[in-house]
């Protein structure tokens, strides 16, 4: 079947439940070729479930689905990518064992006769790596890549398929600056191009910039839509979750700066990521982690937590660490009041086939198994946890992967207090989850600053790290360029340190 130079789609009362829970109800709009469209709604909206639809990895229940003005079913994505329909997944759907050129053409392989033609495969992948500004060799296998050259051959992959309906799912979440702007280019020109592109993202930031117009879902249904130009940030955050919105950063408190230094690190070095770094959290206090992919900031806490070889000194309320390193396992650190949530929420903060119970208990299993495993005390901690965290859930009894994704966050976030630790890292907190569920958890952090524990948060997003911190530390090439209190806490301050374009240092 030959790819439509142009892609226009109609939802005609889509509706799709799963068992006995509906997600999607009579849901109508077009999407008309050579648009921009930001497709927004709190987690749980429904918008990916949709879209998966649209892509051919679910059916509806009800309803039908036209494009190009004839009704489509799709048996699967297959059949949605011979009309040039290609989604691209938030959580990225690579092989890590073969090349970023088989990874491109996995199931779409070119070939001469019964053999493969990899020479022509290794030149495509080439110009599609090219397209999205991505230098690495197509023969380089994609386990050697991080996170956001990753995503980045998400795109190609796309890209080599001949999309003309795009669908990128929170697709900046791991990239910098630099890689978000040519990500934007691109998306320019295949609008040029006539191609559809239905960006789904919680940064309203891009969302406000890069889309023509926007179409706005809740609980499953389609509630407005809009030119992207008659509508502020404010008001799309508001029409997202159905009331006003208004302080998304709770205010920040004054942290005494002669209080009790929970965590002090001096001349640590993280072999191959972080050199002489050095910073100190008090009790109390909300320290940021600012710097570019690649700066070495997760390295950097990787290597304290024994995950990483490394070496400096190291005082946790005042009591140094032996033998100059950080702390053998993240068991070891948890145990002297130090836990860690991982930025990969669903690879390595939470099993997410689990149930919800497990998920929580299982860094203090301990405390409800002696002498043996008591279930009744682990659910009174789920139900607990429940109900402080404000994890929303029909059932105690599912599955993790059943949540959505901030409340799948508020359960991560919920197992690393578990512990009750003195010091939390919250490594990107809020990637991937909608405005309400971003005001819940930066409220959270306010409130476990307030009970007297030392947060460090590690983001990308600039806003929230001006938003939520007293002080920011910036990173750039492994090295503490700068650690800036609130006084100083600008994008342009924060930028010029991360970029390694500004000097000196503000303490």
């Amino acid at each position: 079947m030959s790819i439509a130079r142009s892609v226009s789609v109609e939802f005609q009362g889509i509706e799709k439940s799963f068992g006995p829970v509906q997600v999607l109800h009579g849901v109508s709009f077009a999407l008309e070729p050579g648009r921009v469209v930001g497709l927004l709604g709190e987690n749980g909206a429904g918008k990916s479930t949709l879209m998966k639809i649209l892509a051919g990895y679910e059916r509806p229940t009800a309803g039908s689905l036209r494009v190009n003005g004839e009704p489509r079913q799709f048996g699967n994505s297959r059949d949605a990518e011979a009309l040039g329909i290609v989604l691209i997944h938030q959580e990225l759907n690579l092989a890590d064992d073969l090349t970023v050129a088989q990874n491109i053409f996995l199931g779409h392989e070119r070939k001469k006769g019964w053999l493969l033609d990899d020479a022509t495969m290794e030149r495509e992948a080439a110009d599609a790596l090219a397209a999205v500004g991505l230098k690495v060799a197509p023969s380089t296998q994609v386990r050697r890549l991080i996170v956001a050259e990753k995503q980045l051959v998400e795109v190609a992959k796309a890209i080599s398929r001949q999309a003309r309906l795009l669908i990128m799912d929170e697709p900046t979440a791991t990239l910098t600056p630099g890689e978000t702007e040519r990500l934007f280019r691109l998306i320019a020109k295949l609008r040029d191009d006539g191609v559809t592109v239905v960006y789904i993202s919680h940064k309203l930031d891009e969302v406000e910039r890069i889309t023509d117009e926007v179409i706005v879902m809740r609980d499953g249904r389609f509630v407005a839509r809009a030119a992207t130009a008659t509508l502020t940030r404010h008001e799309m955050a508001n029409l997202m979750v159905g009331r006003e919105l208004s302080d998304l950063f709770p205010p920040r408190d004054a942290v005494a700066h002669d209080g009790p230094v929970a965590l002090r690190v001096q001349g640590f070095t993280v072999q191959g990521w972080a050199s002489d770094a050095s910073f100190e959290v008090r009790a109390g206090e909300i320290l940021g982690f600012a710097g570019l992919v690649g700066a070495g900031r997760t390295e950097l806490f990787e290597g304290l937590l024994g995950l990483r070889p490394a070496r400096g000194s190291v005082q946790m309320q005042g009591r140094s660490l032996p033998g100059g390193t950080g702390w053998p396992s993240p068991r070891e650190a948890a145990r002297d009041g130090l836990t860690y949530l991982s930025e990969d929420r669903k690879g390595k903060g939470l099993h997410v086939h689990f149930g919800l119970q497990p998920n929580l208990t299982l860094m203090t299993l301990d405390r409800h198994a002696r002498p043996w495993l008591k279930p009744a005390s682990e659910r009174a901690a789920l139900e607990a946890a429940v109900k402080d965290y404000g994890i929303r859930t029909g059932s105690l009894d599912v599955k993790a992967s059943s949540l959505s994704g901030g409340n799948q966050q508020k359960l991560a976030l919920a197992k690393v207090l578990q512990p009750q630790p003195k010091v939390v890292v919250l490594d990107e907190p809020t990637r991937g989850v909608d405005v309400g569920a971003k005001r819940d958890i930066y409220f959270l952090i306010q409130r476990l600053a307030r009970e007297g524990l030392a947060v460090i948060v590690i983001s990308s997003e600039l806003m929230e790290l001006i938003g939520l911190c007293h002080r920011v530390v910036v990173m750039h090439a492994g090295r503490v360029a700068a650690t800036l209190d609130a006084a100083h806490l600008t994008e342009e301050e924060l930028i010029a340190h991360a970029t390694g374009t500004r000097r000196e240092a503000i303490a």
